[in-house]
């Protein structure tokens, strides 16, 4: 057993040996650079590197118009870092309040399996490596921090911003005539696929459809059912459908839900690829549109210019009380005003230095205090009392006082 363990110890220090002989002048690689430190936790600039790939993929698949494109490409690369230390400080953050999102982590990447139709798991983080251009470990820690972040956001920021119905009113009478509209009706789908299933797969899915249906109505989040159950292309976005005027829907669907007001569940509707269900977000009648059938969307028209500001202070309210090191050369366009990020390389730090001789002297006092008498213990009768020390410059002191002195479209399913 020894031997199997010194032969590797000894091959490791003939190796060491054999480094520390190479010549001086031999080629460095630096095989990572760390480009930020917050809070003891590094960014890495291959994490940069990946994270502009992930934004080029991304603007190219909306095929914008290359003015554009290019417009939204180097507001990204200025933004990279700052976006960066903002998720890992919310990351951070999150630690310090405890939240756990483990359970919606496991949830959404079952649900993202189970939409991709891969039941293999190997085959499923395969497509997965495929796709995302990263390992299925960093796909899940990015899923992880997404969820993580979002909840802090909603928490700290979202939760704290008040819109009064003064405000939402006030609103609506300045801006009546944006709210004249065609009749139309807002819409939440829940798809449940029959596709590839024999009659027991079938017979499950509409039972499953009506236990949807049933929690919705005693007044579950049907937004929530959508994208932890629904098979459709919109069960990311939580199910939401963009609206629907007269004559744009299937027949059989419109006669189901044109005439229903806001919050109606429908049944499981049968179709051909599974059983899909709707909610009535929203029925706008042709004409003039009262506050209340537009108040929800006053209120996220009024909302969401509030929010960027107010989490943009928020981080930089966290950037205030955090470490941050960022390496020359390298910007945080959402640095705190005045916050000192100056890079500090370890390996140019100098090294304090002691003679033998102040070791020799911090030994010989260590040792002349066993003679000093403690606080509070006898010596020889007497009570040893505590005696502080004088301000510099004071005159010596007087002697002790005596004791006792005073301290999308329905039913779309995903590909």
């Amino acid at each position: 057993m020894h031997t199997k363990l010194v032969v590797p110890l000894c091959a490791l220090a003939v190796a060491g040996a054999a480094l520390a002989a190479d010549p001086p002048s031999q080629e460095v690689r630096i095989l990572e650079q760390i480009v930020a430190k917050i809070n003891g936790e590094i960014i890495t600039r291959s994490e940069l590197d990946r994270a502009r790939s992930q934004m080029e993929a991304e603007i190219a698949r909306q095929r914008l118009p290359s003015a554009r494109a290019e417009q939204l490409l180097k507001e990204g690369v200025e933004n990279l870092l700052r976006d960066r230390i903002d998720n890992l400080l919310l990351v951070q953050k999150a630690k310090d309040l405890n939240i756990d999102v483990d359970q919606e982590v496991a949830k959404s990447l079952a649900q993202l399996q189970l939409a991709s139709k891969i039941p293999d798991v190997d085959k499923f983080q395969a497509a997965i490596r495929e796709q995302s251009g990263m390992s299925y470990e960093d796909f899940r820690a990015q899923t992880r921090e997404g969820l993580l972040t979002r909840e802090v956001v909603h928490r700290e920021v979202g939760s704290r911003i008040v819109v009064s119905k003064a405000e939402q009113t006030a609103y609506y009478e300045q801006h009546k005539q944006e709210f004249v509209r065609e009749e139309q009706v807002i819409l939440r789908e829940i798809l449940l696929s029959t596709d590839g299933r024999d009659a027991a797969g079938i017979a499950a899915a509409e039972k499953k459809a009506r236990d949807l249906v049933a929690r919705a109505r005693k007044g579950e989040n049907f937004a929530n059912l959508a994208h932890d159950n629904s098979d459709a292309d919109t069960a990311s976005n939580y199910g939401e459908l963009p609206p629907f005027k007269h004559g744009t829907l299937k027949k059989e669907l419109e006669e189901v839900v044109f005439n229903q007001p806001r919050g109606y569940v429908t049944e499981p509707i049968r179709l051909p690829n599974g059983f899909l269900i709707l909610r009535v977000e929203d029925h706008y009648r042709a004409g003039q549109q009262p506050f209340e059938a537009v108040e929800n969307e006053i209120m996220e028209r009024l909302y969401m210019p509030r929010m960027q500001p107010a989490l943009r202070a928020y981080l930089t309210k966290l950037r205030e009380n955090a470490f941050v090191e960022i390496r020359a050369g390298y910007v945080d366009s959402g640095a705190a005003p005045g916050k000192d990020t100056a890079w500090h390389d370890p390996t140019k730090l100098r090294p304090q230095t002691i003679t033998k001789e102040e070791v020799a002297a911090h030994v010989r006092r260590r040792r002349l205090l066993f003679l000093v008498p403690v606080p509070g213990t006898k010596i020889g009768g007497k009570v040893e009392r505590p005696i502080q020390a004088a301000p510099a410059g004071a005159p010596p002191a007087a002697a002790p006082a005596k004791p006792g002195a005073p301290a999308t479209t329905p039913g779309t399913p995903q590909k």
